[in-house]
């Protein structure tokens, strides 16, 4: 299993044993790279622990302890959990600040504690099989165990195919879940217990100024960035030319005394590229810059993405960072990521169409949904491969289509990749009798349902579950594949509290988002990238399946192998790959995801013995 975990921890591995618990681990040396050795113990050995990730108050968490008796033997952030266990028991969880997912042997109690950070910036999939209890970082590595069987939870596919990701607890096989997010898990004598330790409210709300919100948020983020920059390793900073990464690059400068080294990925599509404006960042704070292409010939990579993802996971921006974490690891062990700032200060167009939508009874959006089709419709002879082109025009379109829903339907159609409708046409008749009991957007309405504001709801959908099983799963796993520790410093647990509590119009005002931390950086940030609206990290993947990827898309979906495994009628699915390819249609988001869907069978289930029987 330790050997499948190889990339993440390149650096040293080690191991635990004792009666009843074995621990294996695989660093990469980060904090004290001589001797914080894993796993490591208490004075008495009765305390052990492995952990993958980064405890960034440990320097303070260690004095604090120190003063209360407590001997260390290391310098590392690692052994810091351990005291804090030994003192605090379960409430040590509380006082940890970081990015973590580690496995606690109490040998006194018996007794196992798995644990995962707040917000899910390191991943922990575990399986509890006849009294065991058997857990890795990665499903590949899980899947190493004898014990566990390849069966295929058919609701989790069922929920990748509407939202491209599996959401936790969910996994693609029946055996194995994931340790969601702010959880902790005991296992004793057999039996596990699972509770959460944290959740981000968003009440009372703060009775503090403009001003003070301003210099608040800034002193609060040059703190996040401070701490984050703790390493015994060299570190540098992914740069998009964006808002966020911008801001923790700055702020970086301002901390570090050397030029701080970035990293950024661009297209030759200039839609998609936005190596200009990091350059111009990169510029202003003289960092030490360093760039990248990503062209279609990357397709040679997606093996070895969906081999590490080790189920479904339809993000194709997953394929840039892995690209950017392979040039970055070649200079740092440690990058600065943005991720973060969206969720925190309303950052996404939808915050805003969501409250525009507001704005009309649903009536009249249904009539202006069928006038923009019937628009769309003439104009498509004439202007369909450039019309289909336009990002701007499908926003549009999407957003009328789902404007005239009440807001937790509206909210899911948005964030779904294959929604409702589309899902009845293309699913087989087989597929559909294992899937009619669950409602994949149920997961993201039930976060919009709960008390408070509609703009609080959907920051709150989004760090449930956008975040930790979309953004984060895909910056964690393609980073730690080329061995390289990604750091989001605007993810801090106690910059997102705070954030939660601000009033509506710090975070989004004037119809712009992240109106607070525009505020903040006026002065420190150029102009052009203050004045910049949101571009994301797009990939040309709809023109490279016109185009580069096309024979690739028509003999992987269209292929024997796929129709047989009877989950799709092969009609629609032909229907589908013909009607984009032509420049009828635009269905890039619904091709990927069945394009890494068949690519997923093929690496984990087809040819293993253990694998469940598919339709027929």
């Amino acid at each position: 299993m330790c050997d499948r975990l190889a990339h993440r921890g390149p650096d040293e591995e080690g191991y635990f044993r004792a009666i009843g618990v074995g621990l294996g681990v695989r660093r990469l040396r980060v904090i004290d790279p001589e001797g914080g050795h894993q796993p490591i113990s208490n004075e008495r050995g009765t305390v052990w622990i492995v952990h993958n990730g980064e405890i960034f108050n440990y320097r303070e968490l260690r004095r604090e302890l120190e003063a209360l008796g407590h001997r260390f033997v290391t310098q590392s952030d690692t052994e810091v959990i351990v005291h804090a266990y030994e003192h605090y028991g379960l409430e040590s969880l509380a006082r940890l600040r970081g990015m973590f997912a580690f496995a606690l042997w109490d040998e006194e109690q018996q007794q196992l504690l798995l644990a995962r950070d707040r917000v899910g910036e390191k991943p922990l999939v575990y399986a509890h099989v006849g009294g065991e209890l058997i857990f890795a970082s990665e499903l590949e590595a899980l899947l190493e165990h004898p014990a566990l069987s390849r069966e295929i939870n058919w609701d989790a596919i069922h929920a990748y195919l509407a939202l491209s990701y599996i959401p936790a607890p969910l996994t693609a096989f029946q055996a194995i879940r994931k340790l969601e997010p702010g959880h902790r898990l005991l296992w004793r004598a057999g039996e596990i217990a699972i509770a959460p330790y944290w959740t981000l409210t968003f009440s009372p709300k703060l009775p503090v100024s403009e001003e003070e919100a301003v210099h608040e948020w800034l002193a609060r983020a040059r703190h996040c960035v401070r701490l984050r920059m703790r390493s015994d390793a060299p570190l540098g900073a992914f740069l998009s030319g964006g808002l966020d990464s911008s801001t923790v690059v700055a702020l970086m400068s301002e901390a570090s005394s050397a030029p701080v080294k970035t990293f950024t990925i661009g297209f030759d599509e200039a839609d998609y590229d936005e190596r200009e404006h990091a350059r111009r960042v990169a510029r202003h704070f003289a960092t030490e810059h360093y760039e990248f292409t990503v062209r279609p010939d990357v397709l040679e990579i997606l093996p070895q993405l969906v081999r590490r993802y080790g189920e479904p996971f339809a993000d194709a921006s997953a394929i840039p960072t892995y690209s950017v974490a392979k040039l970055a690891r070649a200079a740092i062990t440690v990058a600065l990521t943005g991720d973060g700032g969206d969720e925190g200060l309303a950052g996404y167009d939808r915050y805003r169409a969501m409250l525009w939508a507001e704005r009309l009874p649903p009536a009249l959006w249904t009539l202006l949904s069928h006038a923009f089709a019937f628009g769309h419709h003439l104009a498509m002879p004439v202007f369909g491969r450039w019309l289909s082109d336009r990002r701007l025009w499908k926003r549009a379109e999407r957003f009328l289509r789902a404007a005239s829903l009440s807001p937790p339907k509206r909210y899911a159609r948005w964030m779904s990749a294959c929604d409702v409708d589309m899902r009845q046409e293309l699913y087989s008749e087989a597929f559909r009798t294992l899937t009619t009991a669950f409602y994949p957007e149920s997961l993201l309405e039930r976060h919009l349902e709960r008390e408070g504001g509609l703009l609080d709801a959907l920051l709150r959908a989004d760090v449930c579950m956008y975040l930790p099983n979309d953004l984060l799963v895909k910056t964690d796993i393609a980073t730690m594949a080329h061995g390289l520790e990604a750091r989001a410093p605007l993810l801090d647990h106690e910059l997102l509290e705070w954030e939660a509590r601000l009033p509506d119009a710090y975070r989004l005002k004037r119809g712009r988002g992240k109106y607070l931390l525009r505020r903040a950086m006026q002065g420190i940030l150029p102009p052009e990238t203050l004045a910049r609206r949101k571009q994301g990290f797009g990939v040309p993947i709809g023109r490279w399946l016109r185009r580069e990827w096309r024979d690739f898309a028509r003999e992987l979906l269209l292929s024997e192998r796929a129709r047989a495994r009877g989950l799709f009628r092969p009609e629609v699915v032909r229907a589908l790959v013909d009607a984009h390819q032509q420049g009828r249609a635009d269905f890039t988001m619904l091709l990927w995801t069945l394009l890494v869907l068949e690519l997923w069978f093929r690496e984990f289930i087809d040819g293993r013995a253990s694998s469940a029987r598919l339709l027929s």
